[in-house]
Formats: structure tokens, sequence, C-alpha cells
């Protein structure tokens, strides 16, 4: 068993490698910037190159030619200077992070969090603890990106109160939040985005067919399963042995709730279905307030789900929060709940560093049309190879969770690929329904080892907190044996489900 003294590799064998080499590097903030140092030059030889690509974009409905985007030019050099602040301000991770932060602070500095936590270890089994993490994490989709900011850093907190690794708890629900995207029980805002994108392809191609938001709803559920008991496996058999004992700094209380603090909860408790039914007021009538007008004039609360949702998540936390900490004296007036905002904010110091580096990064890739080139030719690559039935499927898959690494938008991607291989494989014979299916396997897997993803740079923070000597190195090493699970037992999933010619959702098989 590896030793966990700070400073010290807490893998085995590779990715005890990995860890050195990634741990050995400079500060994750210098990184991004080396990073990004990276993608200027490489961006000015595939420029000098001519390097361009043409695909038809489902998206837009029509055929786009890209170049890359040479950031030595003139122009390039304009962009990084004229566009730093906006880059950072613009980070998709920064203001969802924050805003929740600020709820969040409220319910942990008043002691709801650690209140709760020390209820739910005292009527959770200790060895449904890890599927409890990991399952909530894939059930936290539904929230979109709510799961990152919430679940992740509770993940954490639950092991760290049962004695366990925090670094493990921290990772069994990044792997769900983020490794099990696609997966869940109940519909969520991917699958209609994903649905109208295929049927464009189909549209595009001229052919007669047309795929349902529910294309996927059965395989999904079998999937959430699936992972979280593949997420626990992992969690419990390799991150937790490799890891070892926990010998950082952060101490759980381990107090046992007293009668005004169950009290409190009780008020909480009470405070938070109030605002449930509040919530639900506003959102499920047929004309609710928060229901807007879509382009079909439908009314949907697709607006509210993207928009307004983290404000949202802030309320849940701080209402709550404020009811219990006036419940137990902590919050004795608004200075005191300031207070609790502020000092949430304060732990964030390390995480805007990071963030500002890592906004730049990634503007600077998706300026230079790197990540299209890889994945037009990616795609070019696999369709010229000729496999057909189960292979083309798993081959699809292993192309796609390679392009993840380097383009972390699922609607961007697939709208570059759908129109590709959804005509293809239709042709010889598969489903788009299975296409689709194919492609959102590949798409989760490899989210939680590359620093491309938005939410990277944060979950190093997370880690930070309870072993300050991690960095990109620890989670890369620690989150791996998640991913090559993940996709193998997933593949895995997809070819039962394609010999046994199970329908993938409502009237959606495997074959045409």
């Amino acid at each position: 068993m590896a030793k966990n003294k700070q400073g010290t590799p807490k893998q085995n064998g590779i990715l005890k490698g990995i860890e050195r080499v990634g741990n050995a590097m400079p500060h994750p903030a210098m990184i991004f910037v080396i990073l990004s140092a990276a993608v200027v030059v490489i961006s000015f030889i595939v420029a000098q190159m001519g390097t361009t690509v043409t695909y038809y974009d489902a998206r837009a409905g029509a055929e786009v030619t890209v170049s890359a985007v040479n950031m030595l030019s003139a122009d390039g050099l304009r962009y990084i200077f004229n566009n730093a602040t906006r880059n950072f301000t613009g980070f998709a991770p920064l203001g969802t992070v924050l805003v929740a932060m600020l709820g969040v602070g409220v319910a942990e500095w008043s002691g709801l969090i650690n209140t709760s936590l020390k209820k739910l270890l005292t009527n959770v089994h200790p060895r449904l603890l890890t599927a409890v993490v990991v399952f909530a994490g894939i059930m936290s989709n539904i929230a979109s990106d709510a799961g990152y900011v919430v679940v992740i850093p509770l993940g954490a907190i639950v092991f760290a109160g049962a004695g366990r690794h925090p670094i493990a708890g921290l990772a069994a629900a990044f792997a769900g939040v983020s490794a099990g995207f696609s997966a869940n029980l109940l519909l969520g805002t991917l699958d209609p985005l994903l649905q109208g994108i295929t049927n464009e392809a189909l549209r595009s191609a001229g052919l007669d067919y047309s795929i349902l938001p529910t294309a996927n709803y059965y395989f999904m559920i079998a999937s959430t399963f699936l992972l979280t008991f593949l997420g626990t496996f992992v969690t419990e058999k390799i991150v937790e042995k490799n890891l070892g004992a926990y010998t950082g700094d952060y101490m759980p209380s381990k107090e046992s709730v007293t009668d005004l603090e169950n009290k409190g909860l009780r008020n909480a408790g009470i405070s938070l279905l109030i605002f449930a039914a509040v919530m639900l007021f506003l959102t499920v009538p047929a004309n609710a307030v928060f229901k807007t007008a879509n382009a079909a004039g439908e009314m949907t609360i697709n607006e509210f789900l993207s928009n307004g949702l983290i404000f949202m998540i802030l309320l849940v936390f701080m209402v709550p929060g404020f009811v219990y900490g006036k419940t137990v004296g902590k919050i004795k007036n608004s200075n005191d709940l300031v207070e609790s905002m502020t000092d949430a904010m304060k732990s964030m110091g390390g995480y805007l560093v990071l963030a500002f580096f890592a906004a730049q990064f990634v503007a600077y890739f998706g300026r230079t049309n790197l990540g299209t080139i890889l994945s037009v030719k990616g795609a070019d690559f696999l369709e010229s190879i000729g496999f057909t039935g189960l292979p083309l499927i798993i081959g699809f898959i292993l192309i796609s969770a390679f392009l993840n690494l380097f383009m972390g938008s699922a609607s961007a991607k697939w709208a570059i690929m759908a129109p590709v291989f959804v005509p293809m494989m239709m042709r010889l014979g598969l489903s788009p329904e299975l296409t689709q299916a194919a492609y959102r396997i590949g798409d989760s897997t490899t989210n939680i080892i590359t620093p491309l993803m938005s939410y990277f740079a944060m979950i190093v923070v997370f880690a930070k907190k309870y072993d300050k000597e991690s960095g990109l190195g620890t989670l890369i090493a620690t989150m791996i044996p998640y991913s090559l699970v993940f996709l193998l037992g997933w593949t895995v999933l997809m070819a039962i489900w394609y010999f046994a010619g199970l329908p993938l959702g409502p009237g959606a098989g495997i074959h045409i």
C-alpha cells in the first residue's frame, strides 16, 4: 500500500510514475501557462502547413470549412492581449462556482453541512456510502453542471467524516458527475440537445428518419446502475488502497448531534420544503412564471435550467443554512450572514488565480480550431478503416473518447461527428439511436483525465484543500482507473445490448 504523507506519491505502479511526472511540474496555474504557450506555437506550425478541414455542421445546417488560426500572427497577438479579461470573465465555470459557493458558504459556516453529514453518517450503512456518493454524482447531471460545485466537495467531506480518505470521496463523486455524465434515471438537458443534432444529421443526408429525446433512455438507466457499481469497485479496491491512510490537516467534527442541532436541522428542513414548494409553483404549472416560449412556440423551462438553476442552487443552500444558523445561534444578524459568504469567497482565491490561466488555455485552443481539426481528422480516419457491426461501434467509442481529451463540448463534437457517422452507420444497418448511445459513452468516460474539461482546474483546487501537495499529477493518476474501467465496462454493456438486440429506448432498436 502506498504511503500518504504530505509530499510523497500516493499511487502504485504506472500510476505512481504519472503522478510523479505531473506533480514534478510547476504549479497547476503555471502548467496552464505552458499549455497555452504550446497551443500558440502549435497553431503557428499547423497554420503554416495550410491545414484546413471541411465538414457538415449539424447545428448550423450547412457545410463549414475551417483553417488553423495562427496565434502568433498580428491578429492572434491582438486577441491574446485584448481578450484576456473577457476570456477570464466569460470562463464557463467561473460564475457557476462563485455563485453556488455563496450559498454553500452560508450552509457550511452556519454548521448545517457538518451537522447534516453527521446525521447522514449515522443513518447510511458504511458499506453503502461509496455507492451513495457515486450514484449522487451520476444523478446530479439532471441539474447540468451543479454536481461539480455541490456533489464533488460534499463527497470529500462525507468520506472524511466517515474516517476515510477525503480525496477518495472527491474522486468517487467526480467519477459519477463527469465520467458518468450521460447516464441517469431521468431525462436531462443533454438528451434533447443530442437528439436535435442527430435529426439534423439525418435530414442533411436526405434520410427519412428521426429519433426521440428518449432514444437512449433504457440504455442510460442500465448504465446508471452499472457505473454506480464500477465506481464503487474502483474507489474501494483501487483508489483507496493506493491513497492509503489519510494524514492531512482536515479533521471533521466527531461530536454527536445535539438536541439544539436537531432542532436546527428540523427548521432548516421545513424551510427547504417551503422553498421547494415555491420553486415547483414557479416551474411546473402550464403558465408558470419561469416558463418561456422556445423557437417552436412551446412553453418550457429550458431557459431557467440553462441560466437560472445556479441561482436556485445558491438559495437551496442559503435559505436552510440561514435558518439553521439562526436556530443554533451561529447567525445573529446580517453581519454574520455576509461574513459567512465572505469566508467562502476567501477560500476561492487560489481557484480564481488558476481559473484565469485555465481560461486563457481553453480560449486559445478553441480560437485556433485545433480541436475541430482533430475531430474531423479522427472521424475521417475511423471512416476509412472499413469496420462494420460491433467492431465499428467499439472503434467509434474509442475515437470519441480520444477526441474528448481535446474538445470538451459534447454538442460541438457531436455536431461535427454526427453528419459523418449517423448516415454511414445507418447505411450499414445500425440505428441512429445506437450511434448516439455509443458516442455518449466515449464522450463521458475521458472527461475526468483531461485538463481541457472546464471544471478540471476547480477539482485540483478542491483536492489541495485536503492535501496541499496534490496537483494535476495526483488528480489524473487518481482518476485514470475510473476512466479505463468505465470505458471498458460501458463498452461491454453496449456489446451485450448489441448481441441481445435490446431496445435502447422506447421504439429505439439496435438495427434498422
